[in-house]
């Protein structure tokens, strides 16, 4: 039957049809990808590796302002995600100002392997995105050490590690894997029949209509409105998804998803990540506004580097 002829009912199935293979394949990828690397991550911190790697680098923190514990949060923010960042914070007792400070550089750097090996998949240079992602988030402690009111009360720099039994261990990094994995599944299929929904009855463009100026002003091609919704809502690994697809069917250039690559490293997962500080007494404004900011200096920084490329070529 000619397409033009379906009716609103078929086309709706057309698009789940044609969603779920693709959707299932992104979603085993990240899987692939996401057990391993937190299973590393459970034997690091099982073994006390991470705290060993924190001391190391705990000087550093101390140039802008931090305690040396610091250095054991932004550690795990690099292999985890926000929850594990939390539960650390909360152990180690860190106050007030300083774990500001950390949230905004964790909400930067959180898991880092796993949203850069997504960003490679869709035109970004793996380096770069990390490069982009640590740098920026010492540019924000470095900014938030000079101007947020009050005295750095720097806490002791013992590291604490909580004595655990391997199997209880394992059994919840077994339970918290099972619920990811589902979450994976689940949001990674919605997302692109949801997609090609939008895209089949042409509504992407009324929704995406009102951000057009304001992508603008963050140097982002139109045609990356969605994706950048999607990141900033759900997070850069679902957005990533989303990317993948676009890139893969040809609808998105890798110059224009290395720009959106550049503000979404910075900025992304602006509802969920952040209300979880939120819960726990950290103010909304500074864990926001920050990141949104330097994902604009990047992404300018970026295309600066693309005119002066096409300049000399």
């Amino acid at each position: 039957m000619d397409e033009k002829y379906l009716t609103v009912g078929q086309r709706l199935v057309q698009c789940v049809k044609i969603s779920l293979p693709q959707g299932t394949k992104t979603a085993i990828w990240l899987l692939k990808l996401t057990i391993p690397v937190t299973f590393a991550v459970f034997l690091l911190d099982f073994f006390g590796i991470l705290n060993v790697i924190a001391g190391w680098i705990a000087p550093l923190f101390k140039l802008i302002g931090l305690s040396g514990q610091a250095s054991i949060v932004l550690i795990t923010s690099f292999f985890t995600n926000i929850y594990s960042v939390i539960a650390v914070m909360t152990t180690l007792g860190i106050g007030q100002r300083e774990g500001t400070i950390l949230a905004v550089m964790c909400l930067i750097s959180h898991a880092l392997i796993v949203e850069t090996a997504i960003q490679k998949r869709t035109g970004s240079t793996p380096w770069r995105m990390v490069l982009t992602r640590i740098s920026a988030s010492f540019i924000a402690a470095w900014g938030l050490n000079l101007f947020l009111p009050g005295e750095m009360d720097v806490a002791n720099d013992n590291f604490i590690r909580e004595t655990k039994s391997f199997l209880p261990a394992l059994i919840n990094w077994l339970t918290d894997m099972s619920v990811t994995t589902v979450k994976i599944i689940v949001l990674v299929n919605l997302l692109l029949i949801v997609q090609r929904i939008l895209n089949e009855f042409g509504l992407i463009k009324w929704i995406l209509k009102p951000f057009i100026p304001l992508l603008r002003i963050m140097g982002l091609p139109a045609n990356t409105g969605f994706l950048w919704m999607i990141a900033n809502t759900l997070g850069l690994s679902y957005g990533g998804a989303i990317m993948i697809s676009e890139s893969e069917e040809g609808k998105l250039s890798k110059e224009d998803a290395d720009l959106l690559n550049h503000h979404i490293a910075v900025s992304h997962s602006q509802l969920e990540d952040p209300l979880l500080f939120v819960a726990v007494g950290y103010p909304i404004f500074i864990l926001i506004w920050p990141r949104v900011l330097l994902a604009i200096v990047f992404v300018w920084i970026r295309r600066f580097e693309i005119w002066i490329k096409t300049k000399r070529a």
